[in-house]
C-alpha cells in the first residue's frame, strides 16, 4: 500500500511539472546574478502635473523610492546569505561530525567569513566583476577602488555598487566553506586556510566572472559564447564546491578507522537547526539574486521554497521505502539538496517545475549518498559532493529543461520579442549550453583543486597526524573542547 502511494505521488509530481507551465500577468525583465539589464519598475499612474518641472521632480522621487526599496531588500538578503555560513552551515556541519571535532569544524566557517572578505576587498571582487577577458576580470576595482554609492548599470542599476559587492561577497564566503565538509575531521587548520585562499583565486573567481561578469564566456545575459543559465550559483557555487570536495576527499584519503569504525553525527539537533537556518537564508541567496525588490524576486522566492519542500519529500520517501522508516537527518539533508538543485533555476522556473526539480534532486542525492559513495568507497565526510556536487549538476541541467520566458525573458529574438529560454519553451539548444557550462565547471574544479592540493601539501602538509586525529581536532588544533560537562 505504501509503495503504491509513493508511486502515485511521484507520478503526480511528474505530471505537474510537465503540464503546469507558468503564466505571468506580464513579462518580466531578466535580472539577477546571472543577468544584467535595466531594473524592473512597478506600474504607477501617469502623473498629470501642472508643469514639466513638477513632472521631473516626481520622477526623481519615484526613482529614489524604488532605489531605496531595492537597496533595503538587498541589504536584508546580504545578511541572510551571511547567516547561511554562520550560524547555518557551521551548525549543520558541526552537528554532523564527532563531538571531539565540533569546534574545529565550526571554526572553519568563521575563519572563512574573515579570510575571504579580505581577499574579496583586495582583488576578488575586481577579478569577478570588473570587465576583462572572457575568463577573468581585471584589477580596476582593486582595493574596492571606484566601488561606492553609485550603481553599476551593467549589474544592478537601482542599488549602490557597494551593496552589490557585499551581496556577492557572501556567495564567495559560503562556497569554499561547503568544501570543508569533505575533509572534515582530518585537515590541518593552516592547510585549510591556504587551500581556501588559493581556491578562491584560481577556481571561484574565474567561474564567477565567466557566468556573471561582463564579457564572461558563460554569461547568458551579456552574450557569452556558451550562454549558461545560472540564476544564483548552480555552477559557480555548488558544482565547483561539490566537485572540489570530491577531489579533496580522494586526495586526502579516508579518516582513521573509516569505514570499519562507526562515525555517527554527535548532534542531529545542531544539524537540524543549521539546516532550517539554511532554508531561511536561502531566500536571500536566490530571491536576492533578482537584485531588486520586484516580481522576479517573488518568483524566485516561491521557487526556492517549492524546491526545498519537494526534495524533503523525495529524499524522505525513497529512504522510507529502502529502510522502512524516514530519518530526521535524511529529511534535512533532502531539504538542503533541494535548495542546491533549485538555485540555478530559481529565477527561470515556476512553482510546479520547481517542485519537480526538488523532488528529483532529493531522490537523486539520496542515491548518491547512500549507494554511490559506499560503492566507490571514498570518504566524503559530510557528503559535500553527494549533495552539492550531484545536486548542483542535476539542477543546472534541469534549468535548461524547465526555464521559461514567461518567468524570465532573458533571451530576445531579432525583433526584440521574448525568445524561448528552456527545452519546454522550445529552445532545444539550451540543454546543450547547460551541459557545456557544467563541463567547464567540473574541469576547472578538478584541475584547479588538484594543483592547489599538491602545492599546499608541499608547503605545509594537509593532514593532521594520526595521534591528533584520534585525540580530536578541537584539542589538537585549538586547545579547547566543545563540551565540558564537569563544570
Amino acid at each position: 500500500m505504501r509503495k503504491r502511494v509513493m508511486l502515485s505521488l511521484a507520478a503526480a509530481l511528474l505530471m505537474a511539472g510537465i503540464l503546469c507551465r507558468p503564466v505571468q500577468a506580464r513579462p518580466r525583465q531578466p535580472q539577477g546574478a546571472s543577468a544584467a539589464v535595466a531594473a524592473t519598475t512597478s506600474a504607477a499612474p501617469a502623473p498629470n502635473p501642472a508643469s514639466g518641472g513638477e513632472s521631473s521632480a516626481l520622477n526623481r522621487q519615484l526613482e529614489a523610492a524604488q532605489s531605496a526599496g531595492d537597496n533595503s531588500w538587498m541589504l536584508v538578503c546580504t545578511a541572510l546569505v551571511l547567516m547561511m555560513t554562520g550560524p547555518g552551515l557551521a551548525l549543520f556541519y558541526g552537528g554532523l561530525v564527532r563531538k571531539k571535532n565540533v569546534l574545529a569544524t565550526m571554526m572553519q566557517s568563521l575563519a572563512l567569513m574573515a579570510v575571504v572578505t579580505v581577499l574579496w576587498a583586495v582583488f576578488g571582487y575586481s577579478l569577478c566583476f570588473h570587465s576583462g577577458t572572457t575568463w577573468i576580470g581585471s584589477l580596476g576595482y582593486m582595493f574596492l577602488n571606484h566601488v561606492g554609492a553609485a550603481p553599476n548599470p551593467a549589474y544592478a542599476p537601482t542599488i549602490p555598487q557597494q551593496t552589490f559587492m557585499m551581496f556577492q561577497l557572501m556567495f564567495a564566503i559560503i562556497t569554499p566553506a561547503l568544501i570543508c565538509g569533505a575533509f572534515a575531521e582530518r585537515m590541518k587548520f593552516s592547510a585549510m586556510l591556504l587551500l581556501v585562499c588559493l581556491w578562491t583565486i584560481l577556481v571561484y573567481d574565474p567561474m564567477a566572472h565567466m557566468v556573471w561578469g561582463q564579457g564572461g564566456f558563460l554569461n547568458a545575459a551579456l552574450g557569452g559564447a556558451i550562454p549558461t543559465l545560472d540564476f544564483a550559483g548552480g555552477t559557480v557555487v555548488h558544482i565547483t564546491s561539490g566537485v572540489s570536495a570530491l577531489v579533496c576527499a580522494l586526495y586526502l584519503g579516508k579518516r582513521t578507522g573509516y569505514p570499519a569504525q562507526p562515525m555517527p553525527p554527535h548532534s542531529v539537533v545542531l544539524s537540524f537547526i543549521g539546516a532550517c537556518l539554511l532554508w531561511v537564508g536561502w531566500f536571500g541567496f536566490n530571491a536576492g539574486s533578482a537584485l531588486a525588490a520586484g516580481s522576479l524576486a517573488s518568483s524566485a522566492f516561491v521557487a526556492t521554497h517549492m524546491g526545498a519542500a519537494g526534495a524533503t519529500l523525495g529524499w524522505m520517501l525513497v529512504e522510507w521505502r529502502r529502510n522502512g522508516r524516514p530519518s530526521v537527518l535524511g529529511a534535512v539533508s533532502g531539504a538542503v539538496a533541494g535548495l542546491v538543485a533549485i538555485t540555478p533555476a530559481s529565477g527561470f522556473v515556476g512553482p510546479m517545475p520547481a517542485l519537480l526539480i526538488g523532488f528529483l534532486a532529493g531522490a537523486f542525492c539520496y542515491y548518491m549518498v547512500s549507494t554511490v559513495k559506499h560503492r566507490f568507497g571514498y570518504d566524503d565526510s559530510l557528503d559535500a559532493f553527494g549533495v552539492h556536487g550531484a545536486g548542483g549538476t542535476l539542477g543546472a541541467l534541469l534549468t535548461g529543461v524547465f526555464a521559461s520566458r514567461a518567468v524570465n525573458p532573458i533571451f530576445k529574438n531579432a525583433s526584440g520579442a521574448a525568445a524561448p529560454v528552456g527545452l519546454i519553451d522550445g529552445n532545444f539548444r539550451q540543454v546543450l549550453n547547460q551541459l557545456g557550462g557544467i563541463a567547464i565547471a567540473w574541469l576547472i574544479a578538478i584541475a584547479g583543486t588538484l594543483i592547489i592540493l599538491k602545492v599546499v601539501d608541499l608547503l605545509v602538509g594537509l593532514r593532521v597526524s594520526p595521534e591528533q586525529e584520534v585525540q580530536g581536532l578541537d584539542v589538537a588544533l585549538h586547545g579547547e573542547e566543545g563540551y565540558n560537562f564537569e563544570v
